[in-house]
């Protein structure tokens, strides 16, 4: 189970305490988004903007990493670095989403800093990013990106498994949504292709208990969920 933007019913998301609430019930694995701040700090935020989460029209990368901790986000909560969340949470895993070039390099940096390289999942939507992301970590884990995963459906539908191979090679996670717009995504061909390739596959965003059990019952790996609550109740049934 991957907790999506930490556990945010009673606190901000992507905040140190939206972990803290998260680890709390038993959870392992954090879910979480990473920008750069002005002066060249992986930030972690999801939206570019901070428009969304403090009703203020600036972008994450016009402020300072000094000044993204003063933003009032709720419960007390400010913007926290990834550094600081790799650090207040040591025995954490956390899947991290690079959601822009600039991000790249600090969140290297901060990896590398806090020696956290074994416990990442580095990802994001553009398989560029990821890939040199990938490449100043050598040993870290990593999901498909959203073109490859497109074409990973594809080949999986036409069973031209070669294809799929090829995708599968260099990744250790397929993290996918259940449906995209009219396609089915998660089918049992696609988790036996994933499965035999020794890559995992995590759903997203999984948020009511019967469809997490539905899809646990067909042999995924990993829930990303924003209800961590219900997720952990759910596996503790199942074991």
């Amino acid at each position: 189970m991957l907790a999506h933007r930490g556990l945010a019913l009673e606190a901000p998301e992507n905040t140190l305490l939206a972990f803290a609430k998260a680890l709390a019930l038993g959870v392992t694995h954090i879910e979480t988004d990473v920008h750069a701040s002005a002066d060249g700090v992986a930030v972690i935020a999801h939206d570019e903007s901070l428009d969304r989460v403090a009703d203020r029209k600036v972008r994450v990368d016009q402020l300072t990493m000094a000044e993204l901790r003063r933003v009032e986000l709720g419960e007390g909560q400010g913007f926290c670095s990834l550094s600081e969340a790799l650090d207040a949470f040591p025995e954490a895993r956390f899947n991290i989403d690079i959601k822009s070039s600039a991000a790249i390099a600090p969140t290297v940096r901060a990896i590398q800093e806090l020696r956290a390289t074994e416990r990442v999942l580095v990802t994001s939507f553009s398989d560029a990013r990821r890939r040199k992301a990938v490449a100043a970590l050598p040993g870290v884990a990593t999901s498909v990106s959203a073109g490859s995963t497109l074409r990973l459906v594809l080949a999986n539908r036409s069973r031209w498994s070669a294809a799929a191979r090829r995708v599968l090679a260099s990744v250790h996670a397929v993290q996918v949504p259940e449906r995209w717009k009219a396609i089915r995504v998660v089918t049992p061909s696609l988790i036996r292709a994933c499965h035999e390739a020794d890559v995992e596959v995590h759903v997203w965003t999984v948020n009511d208990s019967a469809d997490m059990t539905r899809l646990l019952d067909l042999g995924i790996d990993g829930l990303v969920t924003d209800r961590a609550d219900l997720a952990v109740e759910v596996i503790r049934r199942r074991s």
